[in-house]
């Protein structure tokens, strides 16, 4: 039976370093303060908005929510990004995406100051991933995957990682970060050629694909640590499922994450110290 990769622990030990440079801060009259923009009502955004600010809480950051209705104009909404850009007691912006279908969202990721975008959704943020330098922040899951294979003591240099998933919210930036640390990584998709044979080739797979299933008994063997990232709604179960097929890799494989519980548990305390260094950044 496989080990349990469990986000908890994780985030925990994120938060408490979160809380101590959030209270040295604090001593220098500098409070980390996140603005959240959500438009609209939709559930999984009401969710995870709720995780934020229980988090943030915790350690000590501010947050501001700027809610706006479903219809909202583009103008509007560029204007309320602009101001929280130029506004130097913010220091962190979360936007929650996907917009609606009305909104240019390129626009509006461009219209986040790099400096406070502490989700990775601007070029800026993007460019510090692939260059490796301190501009703008990762996408918080990317980097969530990160700090749960460092907290269970997976050495990444010279790991083969196969990252199931090409998009700009975690399969690319992830396997930049993963390339930075010295791991040999192949980046997949669900048009590989022979997916599983790629995955199966892999000491550590990181599955970001958004399809649940992708990853299934031929893709695994024995040894494999699996970080799943998917979240998905299963109709038969009617509960969350991941991008693995949870039972069939449980009884295989090392180890994996399970979902829920796993690295979506971690997101947020990511973005609670991103939000902290971004304020450490302002004050240098």
């Amino acid at each position: 039976m496989a080990l349990l990769l469990r986000g908890a622990p994780v985030a925990n030990e994120l938060s408490e370093a979160a809380s101590v440079r959030a209270a040295a801060l604090g001593s220098r009259g500098v409070t980390p303060t996140l603005a959240i923009v959500r438009v609209g009502e939709r559930a999984d955004d009401l969710a995870y908005e709720r995780g934020a600010l229980k988090r943030c809480e915790r350690v000590g950051v501010s947050v501001r929510r700027l809610v706006f209705p479903e219809d909202v104009r583009q103008e509007v909404l560029l204007d309320a990004l602009e101001r929280t850009s130029a506004d130097d007691s913010v220091h962190g912006c979360l936007v929650f995406r996907p917009l609606p279908d009305h909104l240019d969202e390129e626009a509006v990721c461009a219209a986040i100051d790099p400096a406070k975008d502490v989700d990775g959704v601007t070029e800026g943020s993007l460019y510090g991933v692939f260059a490796g330098r301190e501009q703008g922040f990762p996408p918080c899951t990317a980097r969530a995957v990160l700090a749960l294979l460092d907290h269970y003591g997976y050495a990444l240099e010279g790991a083969r990682v196969a990252v199931v998933g090409r998009s700009l919210v975690i399969g690319r930036p992830v396997a930049l970060m993963l390339l930075a640390r010295n791991a040999t990584v192949t980046l997949c998709h669900t048009r590989t050629v022979d997916l599983d044979a790629e995955i199966r080739r892999a000491d550590i797979v990181v599955a970001a694909a958004g399809r649940p299933g992708v990853v299934g008994k031929g893709s695994l063997r024995t040894g494999q640590v699996v970080v799943d990232v998917g979240i998905n709604w299963d109709d038969v179960s009617s509960s969350l499922v991941g991008d693995v097929d949870f039972g069939v890799a449980e009884g295989i494989v090392d180890a994996i994450t399970p979902v829920p519980g796993g690295v979506g548990s971690v997101t947020t305390a990511v973005l609670a110290l991103q939000v902290v260094e971004a304020a450490e950044r302002s004050c240098r």
